[in-house]
């Protein structure tokens, strides 16, 4: 089981409310998981219903079993902060850095400086330990979306350009080595909609390129198949029964209802056919992958809950 799990999927897929639901059910049986945030949206702390997560790792739930599940929303800024006082003791030369201007020129004029600092906060915890062993058990990070996934990841090419030694470079190498290792996985959020299987897949080649770990696709908000295509056809020829059938039901006006049932049945088929698609599309990446239900009441923290209790009983946690 990889100990750092990376989160990253299309706008729209739901990716951050996958990685807190992955967080939830990794930190099963006494667990510790820090779930990690970077794109400074406090999206962690709307789905744990929450106050706004300052820099610093924070309890937002406990999980099945008694485990933990601890937050950490990572700022550019504090961390090359952090990085200055780590590696040259600038602690109050930093903060006077800070208001000259020169920490948002640098992570805006530099961005491979700034994926550096957001992924090697993220490595650090995973690497941390305390008495002998291991702060957290896995570090979920809920990273940028896919387009730009690959190029968040391989720091190690982004700061070539910049640094060749010294600190940051040997920063950068140290992520690299993390990012890099069988403790690593990537996961890909996904929809069974055509643009979201396209940018999976497209993903998925980006990472095997850059010879990053790719983990599994989760295809997400999954709705239930009422009626297939052949059970459609069948209704179609048959109007006259399908309203004896509501009049037997005790449904009055079935007449009426008979056209608009068909069409409700017709277009769930074709979505039907269009998802079945998109599955075949998504085998052919060779990957394993979980699937997680559409909640139809909307997420909030309760669902949470449930889709971690889902990807448990699909093996996340195992």
């Amino acid at each position: 089981m990889s100990r750092l799990q990376v989160v990253s999927g299309k706008g729209g897929t739901g990716k951050t409310t996958v990685a807190a639901a992955l967080a939830l059910a990794l930190a099963t049986e006494g667990k510790r998981t820090l779930l990690v945030e970077v794109e400074g949206r406090q999206g962690i702390a709307q789905l744990f219903e929450t106050e706004a997560l300052p820099y610093e790792e924070r309890k937002i739930a406990v999980a099945s079993g008694g485990g933990e599940v601890f937050a950490l929303a990572i700022d550019a800024e504090r961390a090359l902060l952090d990085y200055l006082q780590m590696f040259y003791k600038l602690g109050t030369a930093g903060r006077a850095l800070k208001k000259l201007g020169a920490i948002d020129f640098a992570t805006t004029i530099a961005p491979g400086v700034r994926d550096v600092l957001l992924t090697g906060k993220a490595c650090e915890a995973v690497r941390r330990k305390a008495k002998g062993r291991y702060v957290y058990d896995y570090v979920v990070l809920d990273a940028p979306p896919t387009g730009r996934i690959t190029r968040f990841l391989n720091v190690n090419d982004e700061v070539a350009g910049l640094a060749r030694f010294g600190p940051i470079y040997n920063q950068a190498q140290a992520v690299m080595r993390v990012l890099k290792s069988a403790g690593t996985a990537v996961h890909l959020v996904t929809l069974l909609e055509e643009m979201p299987v396209q940018e999976t897949a497209d993903g998925v080649a980006e990472l095997r390129a850059a010879d990053l770990p790719v983990g599994k696709v989760i295809v997400n908000m999954v709705r239930p198949h009422l009626l297939d295509e052949g059970a459609v056809r069948s209704a179609a020829g048959d109007r006259a029964d399908i309203a004896k059938a509501l009049t037997a039901a005790g449904v009055s006006g079935s007449a009426k209802l008979v056209t608009p049932l068909l069409q409700q049945a017709a277009d769930h088929a074709q979505r039907v056919e269009l998802e079945r698609e998109q599955r075949a599309a998504l085998n052919g990446l060779d990957l394993a992958s979980y699937e997680l239900p559409l909640l139809s009441e909307g997420v909030d923290l309760a669902g949470i809950y449930q889709l971690s209790k889902e990807l448990r009983k699909q093996g996340a946690a195992s």
